[in-house]
């Protein structure tokens, strides 16, 4: 008899590991969002409550990195666990044309994510997830859309980067309707996110929600702008970067309100998921796709409207200001609080750690420059890689100019092609970049920027050219 129970209660714990319910994945990209736009994160003019609250149930990365200080690439390297350069889409698509004659002559790019990539999204349907996206895509027009591309459900998803009609009902987007009159489109994809969430049953579920905010226009929250229109703060103040010039105080009501509404959605979202008791249950990761518009091209006009201010410069440079990103990772049955990781990580590790996470086995025959980093969520373990580096071979309208970056252990170098000159700081000690010890480290320069051609010519990265009708100035 003890052996037929014996038996039975094996079959028992058998079948229950098979029926064992698959994990949920939240993943949520705000655009824009600068290192220390959030309250968690160090900002003492915006507030984040409810992320910040997040936070505390999430392991809080210090040293997360966009895969480049702009858009297209970064989403195109979430997507596919490749670096941009390996997919040759190296700019915003389609690409920053400068008006006046530059030195240089930027590579061409991909202006969509190609339909022959194996993308997070059609990996998880393979395996019978339902995939849901809303918001902001900006990796190709029409045939490219997130419909193609894995999702079952786009919300919002097509070719522009910026909301064509604001942020406010009628959106001029032809994948999402227009609202009655005074919807907030920040409101409205949250809204669409939450059906969705209430339509899955016990359906497993990829959700990717990637608000168009706080990119531009700066377009206040009505509901909410008053309240940082009342903080009384002092003059910011500027600083030249190059051509541009950088925003060093966060003084924007408007962008303040912007964040505060986001943050207001994010504590409305994470409130459906404990309602639908679905939150223990989820994976949720929340991060932005490059860093802060705090630097702008100096034309003596347009000022970047926020400041990520101990870092330097912002969105379009690969000083840390455009590449160092928030990041938050709440695995499914996390218990911990307040746990920070100080371990560098990037955008295209999303990729193998999203489908280790979910057992999905990755085809061997794709390329991944990512690195599964669940041993550091699961065990604190450690993660193979020595590098990170940065491809960026054209110029932005923040003034950035051609170049590449990598970082090893503290040490960064910069590579600037236009000015021909190269840069380097120990981030452990100067975390803002001011101190370039390029002269006084020889050796080191040698060794990076060798390391950085290696992996550069690994992934095929192009480079720019130079204008044959480029005159330089007497």
């Amino acid at each position: 008899m003890q052996k037929y129970v014996l038996t039975l209660i094996l079959l028992l714990i058998v079948l229950s590991s098979c029926t064992k319910k698959k994990q949920n994945f939240v993943f949520i990209l705000v655009d824009d969002l600068g290192w220390t736009d959030l309250g968690y994160s160090g900002s003492s003019f915006y507030e984040s409550p409810n992320i910040d609250a997040l936070c505390k149930e999430s392991i809080q990365f210090t040293n997360a990195y966009a895969s480049a200080s702009i858009c297209s690439p970064t989403r195109a390297a979430i997507m596919t666990g490749k670096h941009p350069a390996r997919l040759n889409i190296t700019d915003w698509i389609p690409g920053f044309v400068p008006k006046t004659t530059e030195k240089l002559v930027g590579p061409d790019i991909l202006n969509e994510l190609p339909l022959k990539e194996t993308t997070i999204a059609k990996a998880f349907k393979t395996h019978g997830y339902k995939t849901f996206f809303a918001g902001k895509w900006h990796l190709g027009d029409e045939g490219y859309y997130p419909e193609e591309q894995g999702f079952d459900i786009n919300i919002g998803g097509h070719h522009k980067g910026s909301p064509p009609g604001g942020y406010y009902s009628p959106y001029k987007n032809p994948k999402i309707s227009d609202g009655p009159k005074g919807e907030y489109l920040t409101d409205r994809l949250t809204n669409e996110t939450i059906n969705f969430i209430e339509s899955v049953d016990n359906d497993p579920f990829l959700l990717y929600l990637s608000y168009y905010t706080v990119h531009t226009p700066i377009q206040a929250n009505k509901q909410y702008v008053e309240k940082f229109k009342n903080i009384k703060l002092s003059e910011p103040d500027f600083r030249e970067e190059g051509r541009g010039v950088t925003t060093l105080k966060q003084h924007n009501a408007d962008y303040a309100s912007m964040v505060y509404a986001l943050d207001k959605n994010i504590g409305k979202l994470v409130a459906k998921l404990k309602e639908q008791e679905l939150y223990d249950n989820t994976t949720l990761i929340f991060t932005s796709d490059n860093g802060g518009l705090s630097t702008v091209l100096n034309t003596g006009k347009r000022k970047g409207p926020t400041s990520i201010e101990p870092l330097r410069a912002g969105k379009g440079w690969l000083y840390e200001g455009g590449i160092r990103v928030p990041l938050l990772i709440k695995p499914s049955h996390y218990a911990v609080k307040d746990k920070v990781i100080n371990e560098p990580v990037v955008s295209h590790d999303f990729f193998p750690t999203l489908l280790s996470m979910a057992d999905i086995e990755i085809d061997a025959t794709i390329e991944i420059d990512g690195v599964d980093l669940s041993p550091i969520l699961v065990n604190n373990g450690p993660i193979e890689r020595k590098e990170i580096f940065w491809h960026y071979p054209h110029y932005h309208g923040s003034g950035w100019a051609p170049g590449a970056a990598i970082r090893q252990g503290d040490w960064k170098l910069i590579e600037f092609y236009d000015s021909e000159t190269l840069e380097l700081y120990n981030l452990k000690d100067d975390i803002s970049e001011t101190n370039d010890l390029s002269l006084k480290e020889p050796e080191k320069v040698i060794a990076l920027q060798n390391r950085l051609h290696n992996l550069q010519k690994s992934v095929n990265a192009k480079y720019p050219s130079s204008n044959p009708d480029y005159k330089a100035e007497k």
